[in-house]
């Protein structure tokens, strides 16, 4: 008997999960500040998702990266620090998790966060490390946009493709990258036609809406259904 190929599910952390996103675009905006370089916050939000190693760059330009990026970097941990207690867990995400596993799919969790941030998260949801097979920005090279880190979650199971469910337009170039379709939900604050024209294949209000379409969406891809 041949064994049945692993079916994954790449979840994303951050904006996904648990509400993060906006507390974010306050620390880096707050991170910027202090090095004196002018920033505006809905431009932050545009990039939020992507890995830090990438940010400073794309919002400033590379002469900042080369001269203040690791800084900056160190400053916006700080500035996140002290705003984490206002951190929630979004409603239904540790049940989802549960629910993708009993339907025979592996779960595996993706963060770009720093780890200290993200077992934090993990707590919120009432998880620890253990609780599900995870990659973070400390497993790869290159973060999101770039899809590594989604090849890595799918390595993590020994699956060859899957399924991603994530909250911002880098989340979806990330698995497209890989050929991974995905699911995006709007609790990162993107707009549904941003996260759709990235080549999200549904948009869900949040991973409840997920939750209570779970079944359709685990069969969007026919791939998905059929390995």
């Amino acid at each position: 008997m041949v064994d049945e190929p692993t079916r994954a599910v790449v979840v994303d952390i951050d904006g996904t999960l648990v509400d993060s996103n906006y507390l974010h675009v306050v620390a880096w905006k707050r991170a910027f500040q202090a090095h004196d370089v002018p920033v505006v916050c809905s431009r932050l939000h545009e990039v939020m998702g992507m890995g830090g190693d990438r940010l400073v760059e794309e919002i400033a330009g590379d002469e900042v990266e080369r001269d203040l990026g690791d800084r900056l970097r160190d400053t916006w941990t700080q500035r996140y620090d002290e705003l984490i207690d206002e951190l929630r867990p979004l409603p239904r995400a540790a049940e989802l998790l549960g629910a993708i596993e009993e339907r025979g799919a592996r779960v595996v969790l993706a963060s770009s966060g720093k780890p200290q941030h993200t077992r934090h998260s993990l707590e919120l949801l009432g998880l620890t490390e253990d609780s599900y097979p995870m990659v973070t920005s400390e497993e790869v090279d290159t973060t999101k946009p770039d899809p590594e880190i989604v090849s890595a979650a799918l390595a993590e199971v020994g699956a060859r493709t899957g399924l991603m469910i994530g909250d911002t337009v880098w989340d979806v170039k990330a698995a497209a990258g890989v050929g991974v379709p995905s699911v995006a939900v709007r609790t990162g604050g993107i707009a549904a036609a941003v996260l759709r024209d990235a080549g999200a294949r549904a948009v869900y209000d949040d991973v409840a809406g997920v939750l209570d379409h779970l079944a359709e969406v685990l069969d969007l891809d026919t791939r998905f259904g059929s390995w």
